[in-house]
């Protein structure tokens, strides 16, 4: 369960019991509590499952949105069944309704491609590490139509600019499955596909300084110093990430969290 912190700004690794039933909280400390365990979630996806009927916070008189613990809860679930089984909303929505009704569901296992291995089974998330995992963790073409709520003409055009592309064996892994649910997400907002080639680009570039910094410790004889590039690329993915937000925020003059 997710804590509500009873004072002050909430902190990392906020995951354990409910700290304070009754307290509700803004839609930016939500985004934080969320964050360690989703961190591709942004206050407009949050906007946009309350827009589609699947959370109701609260309002106060000024019209700001405060969500109880049970809210951040309920879109904690929202998003899990959306990373660890590519539902659709509108079957997440039947799920949590009868689930409100005391009834017990069956949450249905996505077909994987190729070799018919769950993304969401202990084998794809404990498995290898690096490639073999992704591998193991990829879904075929219907099934990222699903996750994203998206047809075949839009991941058609996403891909004609670049965006989303299928691996050289086939399928879709986790990362480009969270590319897609991003891309719809702005698309919402007017924003095409065409205005998005220039943040590709700019991930692109991003990546191969990385690739540059950890290149010679792959290529290296001693096993220890290939695993070490491998956390270290992961490390230097995960400043870059922070970094580009910063400077997004910066930018636009926003804060976030």
């Amino acid at each position: 369960m997710l804590r509500i912190p009873t004072g002050g700004a909430p902190k990392s690794g906020t995951a354990g019991s409910v700290g304070s039933a009754g307290r509700l909280v803004s839609i930016g400390t939500v985004l934080t509590l969320l964050r360690d365990e989703f961190p591709e979630v942004t206050i407009s996806k949050i906007r946009f499952l309350e827009a589609e009927g699947l959370v109701e916070p609260r309002r106060t008189p000024s019209g700001y949105r405060k969500f109880s613990t049970e809210d951040v809860e309920r879109l904690a679930r929202i998003l899990r069944l959306q990373r660890d089984h590519y539902l659709p909303l509108k079957v997440i929505r039947e799920q949590l309704d009868a689930l409100a009704r005391g009834e017990q569901i069956r949450i249905p296992a996505p077909t994987a491609h190729g070799d018919g291995v769950d993304p969401a089974s202990p084998s794809a998330v404990y498995g290898e590490v690096g490639r073999e995992r992704a591998a193991s963790a990829r879904v075929g073409r219907a099934e990222l139509l699903a996750a994203a709520e998206v047809d075949e003409a839009q991941l058609a055009e996403w891909e004609s600019y670049g965006l989303i592309g299928e691996a050289p064996d086939g399928g879709f892994d986790a990362e480009t499955v969270t590319v897609a649910r991003l891309v719809a997400d702005l698309g919402r907002f007017g924003l095409e596909p065409r205005h998005l080639r220039a943040m590709k680009a700019a991930a692109d570039r991003e990546a191969g300084l990385v690739e540059q910094v950890v290149a010679p410790l792959r290529r290296h004889r001693n096993p220890q110093t290939r695993a070490h590039a491998e956390a270290t690329l992961k490390e230097l993915a995960g400043l870059s990430v922070r970094l580009h937000e910063a400077l997004v925020q910066t930018a636009l003059g926003v804060r976030l969290r």
